[in-house]
């Protein structure tokens, strides 16, 4: 072998070497890519995870969404006969802060503090360091809200709320009633109609009337005072159709402010309270012998007792002067217990109880609120009859009670109460003899007008009113207690019935201080309550609002059907 064939050996190997070389070093740098991708694929493996994690996790702002749509929980205005707002919706602005956006806390704290200087911000400060989304402030100004927003901080997250309004406050609050925080309604109308109101359709239209109600509102709140109720409640009601125009019950509440009602003496007494309401249930009793056409209104009852036994109990006369002999609207005219008595005998149990169910004084009644009562059911009986019919032992509404005065005075048609505006051409059910109308209305007046009646303070010149009066004791464990539930049912005016109103007081007391100023144009006054009776309570806050409301009345409703 020559040097020459060493030497190409030699570079021949060389070649082989390098040539192993050149491919080693491929597969490093082919490690070194694949290395790299791992690293990269492993970082976005993770940080998918992680974002489908914090996804599925609730977001501290809880459920918030900036300026959220609040076209879904907007609800439909609700107005008086007038077109005046009693209930609307409005829009307003919530602030949050939300912390873990916060850049720079001390120069956020700082421009808060220069638009809200009033706010604790220790305890805000408190907040941000939970790390976790808190409201910040509600219910904020335009201008408030301009101010916050001008800031640029992306921290402040702005929530866009519906605010159910109360313009008049208290004086609607028992039959408007309220919703939670969940646009939900709990009482009265907001509750009753609460689907209709969340179509945010047209405005429901009542037939309520806020100049009428905030005048009798007025009157029941200044005889509280002075006769030291419990309570109180009025109704007003058209006596051809039902419709109400005012209803009240005191004590009263803002729904404005959205507290839970629990205390009873909030209790709607217009509608939901049942009580026994005494001698206006003799009207009832009168009235069902006109219907059977047993008597007549000059029918001659003689011999009355000043009192009788029935069972276990003694029936007696409230006044002994009471002469023993007198007709039949005699009887309901000084309000004679044995006389009434009498009259209910001879109409009979089976009678006497279809005349009140066709009333539907003693059953439960449909009205557009849920905040009805349930008059209290009993077994007839002779002495039970006896009872009902002077007005003891029965209970039912003070809103059933102005309906069936209602229907005593439109010629005996059934009416349904309402709070919503009908239809002026509905077609309505007779239920009484076409006559009974014609003979009770007289009576009713008399009982206002003539010396023996139990109501001349309600005699309003101008207005010809009629009604009775009726003084209950208030039921008890065991009997009965010496608290009252006085009242008076009125219809107006006489000569044309186009209303009916209703005034209750709960629980009133005398006061020896009060002038009594007949209102019949004699000019005759009387200091102090002589006795706790309706006659001295309920007529004297009847006559204060017929006189405060008749104008009015006359006035805008000259077409009452």
């Amino acid at each position: 072998m020559t040097n020459n064939d060493f030497r190409f050996i030699l570079e021949e190997r060389d070649n082989e070497f390098k040539f192993e070389k050149k491919i080693s070093t491929v597969n490093i740098r082919f490690n070194r890519i694949a290395f790299i991708f791992f690293i990269f694929f492993s970082i976005f493996l993770i940080y998918s995870i992680h974002l489908i994690h914090l996804g599925s996790r609730k977001t501290d702002i809880d459920n918030f969404k900036e300026f959220e749509s609040s076209e879904t929980i907007k609800r439909a205005n609700i107005v008086d006969r007038n077109g005046t707002f009693l209930a609307k919706t409005v829009s307003s602005i919530d602030i949050g802060i939300n912390p873990g956006e916060i850049i720079d806390q001390k120069k956020l704290i700082l421009n808060l503090k220069l638009i809200f200087p009033k706010k604790n911000y220790d305890l805000i400060k408190e907040k941000i360091k939970k790390k976790k989304f808190f409201w910040f402030e509600k219910k904020i100004s335009e201008e408030k809200y301009e101010q916050i927003m001008k800031l640029g901080d992306k921290s402040i997250k702005p929530k866009e709320n519906i605010i159910r309004l109360y313009p008049q406050k208290n004086l609607f609050s028992h039959i408007i009633g309220q919703i939670d925080d969940d646009n939900i309604g709990i009482s009265g109308l907001e509750k009753s109609k609460d689907k209709r109101l969340k179509k945010n359709d047209a405005a429901i239209q009542l037939s309520v009337d806020k100049d009428i109600q905030f005048l009798i509102r007025e009157e029941l709140i200044r005889y509280n005072k002075i006769f030291k109720t419990l309570g109180s409640a009025a109704i007003l009601m058209n006596v051809n159709n039902g419709e109400i125009i005012s209803i009240v019950s005191l004590p009263d509440f803002d729904p404005n402010e959205r507290i839970s009602i629990t205390d009873k003496k909030y209790i709607n007494r217009a509608t939901k309270g049942v009580y026994e309401l005494g001698s206006v249930f003799k009207t009832f009793t009168l009235a069902a012998a006109l219907n059977t056409k047993d008597i007549e209104p000059q029918t001659l009852f003689k011999n009355l007792k000043k009192s009788i036994r029935c069972g276990k109990n003694i029936i007696s006369e409230y006044d002994d002067k009471i002469p023993s002999d007198l007709t039949a609207e005699e009887i309901l005219i000084r309000s004679g217990n044995i006389g009434s008595v009498r009259i209910g005998q001879i109409v009979g149990i089976e009678n006497y109880k279809k005349f009140l169910n066709d009333l539907r004084l003693i059953q439960s009644i449909k009205f557009d609120i849920d905040e009805i009562g349930v008059p209290l059911q009993f077994n007839w009986g002779k002495c039970k009859l006896a009872t009902v019919s002077y007005g003891h032992g029965i209970t039912t509404t003070i809103l059933q009670l102005a309906t069936a005065y209602s229907i005593l005075a439109n010629g005996g048609y059934r009416i349904n109460p309402t709070l919503i505006v009908t239809d002026k051409n509905l077609e309505r059910e007779l239920i009484l003899k076409k006559n009974v109308s014609k003979k009770i209305i007289p009576i009713l007046r008399k009982i206002v007008t003539s010396k023996e009646g139990t109501a001349s303070l309600a005699n309003v010149k101008g207005f010809e009113v009629g009604g009775k009066t009726g003084t209950a004791q208030k039921s008890s464990v065991g009997g009965y207690s010496r608290d009252k539930i006085n009242t008076f049912a009125s219809i107006f005016p006489i000569s044309n019935p186009k209303y009916s109103l209703v005034v209750m007081l709960d629980e009133p007391k005398i006061n020896n201080e009060y002038i009594y100023d007949y209102r019949d144009g004699s000019g005759i006054k009387y200091k102090g309550t002589p006795f706790n009776t309706a006659g001295w309570t309920s007529v004297e806050v009847a006559g204060q609002i017929i006189e405060k409301i008749g104008p009015i009345l006359a006035t805008k409703y000259k077409e009452v059907n």
